[in-house]
């Protein structure tokens, strides 16, 4: 028996393994999310009173690579937008908003929050 003959015969089964396991965790992956959204509603649409505490952004940056010459790499980037609210009782939540949603609110605003589990449904200033 070759040495090549034993990788001959590993190297599928290891793609195999991979493939499983990348498999698995998209299967994962989806499970949380269906299971998050489920729970989201189950749960309550409540609407409470609110302080803007903390606003901050998420970026991610995706590099792809061209291995044609005088081609060069192309950059994209995706920013998430959270807001952690605090509530009368000095409890915490923070959500993901939409970058319009994100711009509008400002640290310090009070006003009445509308949400369902972690669902942020909107934000209504209080007048002063």
């Amino acid at each position: 028996m070759y040495p090549g003959d034993v990788m001959f015969n590993v190297v599928p089964v290891l793609v195999i393994i991979v493939f499983i396991i990348v498999i698995g965790f998209f299967i994962i992956n989806m499970g949380k999310g269906i299971s998050q959204w489920k729970k989201n509603e189950d749960s309550p649409r409540l609407s409470v009173p609110a302080l803007v505490k903390i606003k901050r952004t998420d970026v991610s940056r995706h590099t792809h690579h061209h291995t044609e010459p005088h081609h060069h790499d192309h950059v994209t980037s995706s920013t998430s937008y959270y807001v952690t609210f605090e509530f009368e009782s000095g409890d915490r939540s923070e959500f993901r908003v939409s970058g319009s949603e994100y711009g509008q609110l400002a640290e310090g605003d009070m006003g009445k929050l509308t949400f369902q589990g972690t669902r942020y449904l909107g934000f209504e200033r209080m007048r002063v």
